[in-house]
């Protein structure tokens, strides 16, 4: 694949239990989740673009429709689609093939509903999940690409980094890179 390589640093993160208090729902708007069974690609996609489009999330944007759907429509795969309003907001991805220690695979807001106190919420929502049906641990990983407010959120509700790596990304050609992201680009 042609593009430009982005430096990131990725921070893997894992909670041993849930804390004592989550976060509480914001008093507006109007939400809703709802669990997207064997969810269309179309939409998928979609999500997938509009929640990390700000975050540079490019690893399954020329996925072909046989390669995504092994990924998102497999069993142990749960999406949880966030609705604000009516329309759509943003959305987490479980995976539970191991069902003591399931992993967050993907989570975020669309950009317009950043900064409503939905995210925290919208977390706290994944974590009770996940420790409602007996999980030991939740792991998670985030890199500087992602919000500024994402490392800081998962340790707030208690996730405790166990490595980081540096990573070089593959922007592909064509798709700008945000000017908010302070990464060393090579041509």
């Amino acid at each position: 694949m042609s593009g430009r390589t982005v430096s990131t640093t990725v921070t893997y993160l894992a909670l041993q239990a849930p804390p004592a208090r989550l976060p509480p729902a914001p008093a507006a708007p109007r939400m809703a989740l709802m669990r997207a069974e064997n969810i269309p690609l179309h939409f998928y996609r979609y999500l997938y673009d509009r929640v990390g489009a700000a975050c540079l999330w490019v690893e399954r944007l020329g996925l072909s429709d046989e390669a995504l759907a092994a990924m998102v429509q497999r069993a142990g795969i749960e999406i949880t689609v966030l609705y604000a309003s009516g329309a759509p907001a943003g959305y987490y991805e479980l995976d539970f093939a191991d069902a003591e220690r399931p992993n967050l695979v993907y989570f975020g807001l669309m950009p317009e509903w950043i900064g409503r106190g939905m995210g925290a919420w919208l977390l706290g929502t994944a974590i009770s999940e996940v420790f409602a049906r007996g999980a030991s641990e939740m792991t998670v990983n985030t890199c500087t690409l992602d919000h500024p407010a994402a490392l800081p959120l998962y340790q707030r509700l208690g996730f405790q980094p166990v490595r980081r790596e540096e990573r070089n990304l593959i922007v592909p050609d064509g798709l700008s890179i945000p000017s908010h992201i302070d990464a060393s680009i090579a041509p």
